[in-house]
């Protein structure tokens, strides 16, 4: 990977599913790195990615620096009962007695967003975020994102995302996450 780029040469757009499809190897790699998972978990994921691209209002933003490499990327659809995250949530909500089922309702569930490290802290998440949910159905969208002071946290309440579930653990993670949440669509 080339030296971070700027914001001002990076160019982000929608990509199809066939787009990110060609991609795949490369954003998969993004998400591991910026995760600090092990390179072994991009095969894991590679199924669930594909299967993600048929669901009810997918849609995915990626951004590419001039050398045409993948630096950030960004996707998310429709959530509903019997998905897996939908699901993990509802019971964390359930478990917590804290209410707020209303969340599970008519949202986006922003899947995945990553930027390579060395393309971060100049801005590319929060336009790769904003471009993702600006076409975005739902009536609001919820996350999860390790608990943590981390860029992502940062940007998240700059946007006005607001807690939801905090440290939940979910299946297969040891790590707590937080779920947060704002209306749609974005100011």
């Amino acid at each position: 990977m080339t030296a971070a780029p700027s914001p001002s040469c990076d160019r982000v757009f929608e990509l199809t599913a066939e787009q990110l499809r060609a991609r795949l190897p490369e954003a998969l790699r993004i998400y591991v790195t910026a995760m600090g998972y092990p390179p072994v978990t991009a095969q894991q994921r590679a199924p669930m990615w594909s299967a993600h691209m048929l669901r009810a209002g997918w849609r995915c933003i990626g951004a590419f620096n001039d050398d045409d490499e993948l630096t950030g990327i960004g996707y998310g659809y429709l959530g509903a009962p019997g998905q897996w995250w939908h699901e993990q949530v509802r019971q964390g909500l359930a478990t917590t007695g804290v209410g707020g089922e209303s969340w599970l309702e008519d949202y986006f569930e922003l899947t995945e967003l990553h930027v390579h490290p060395s393309a971060q802290g100049a801005g590319l998440g929060e336009e790769i975020l904003r471009k993702l949910l600006a076409g975005a159905p739902g009536s609001k969208v919820l996350l999860s994102t390790p608990e943590g002071p981390t860029r992502a946290w940062k940007l998240y309440q700059r946007v006005g995302f607001q807690d939801v579930l905090r440290n939940y653990s979910f299946t297969g993670d040891p790590r707590p996450f937080a779920v947060l949440g704002r209306p749609l669509p974005l100011a």
